[in-house]
């Protein structure tokens, strides 16, 4: 018996944190503020971030969004290789590993992602401008 309740706490401990896409590793973290101003200058840059994830794509978990401390990011899945959670990621830490770089989203592009996240008519038809900003294609993810 103590042998089997030894290992359930070993698989427990190993299980705190999920992979998808490919598998990357927790170290060498950036914040995103530390390496927005280079992704603006250079266009784009390859970086691994972390942020606390505050939706996901309802529909079939193809993108989610993630604060940093000052900002709200876009995260997609390279060539939609992947997907994360539709629900139940929202409020947990991520880190993703991939590409930040300046990127226009257009109005439907945004109301696409706004209707994906359940939004309601109302929420989406006030969405009447592009948004200019940075967004992130990651190759892999960890959510803890």
């Amino acid at each position: 018996m103590r042998k089997f309740y030894f290992l359930f706490l070993i698989l427990t401990a190993c299980g705190s944190e999920k992979y998808f896409g490919k598998k990357i590793d927790n170290s060498e973290v950036h914040t995103y503020e530390s390496v927005m101003n280079e992704a603006f200058t250079n266009g784009s840059i390859n970086t691994k971030i972390s942020g606390e994830i505050l939706e996901t794509c309802q529909k079939k978990g193809c993108w989610m969004s993630m604060a940093t401390n000052t900002d709200t990011l876009l995260v997609r899945f390279r060539n939609y290789d992947f997907f994360v959670p539709t629900n139940g990621a929202e409020g947990k830490t991520a880190i993703v590993e991939g590409s930040l770089f300046v990127d226009t989203i257009s109005v439907g592009l945004l109301r696409h992602y706004a209707e994906d996240a359940g939004k309601s008519k109302q929420e989406i038809e006030k969405i009447t401008e592009p948004k200019l900003g940075l967004s992130f294609t990651a190759d892999g993810v960890i959510i803890q």
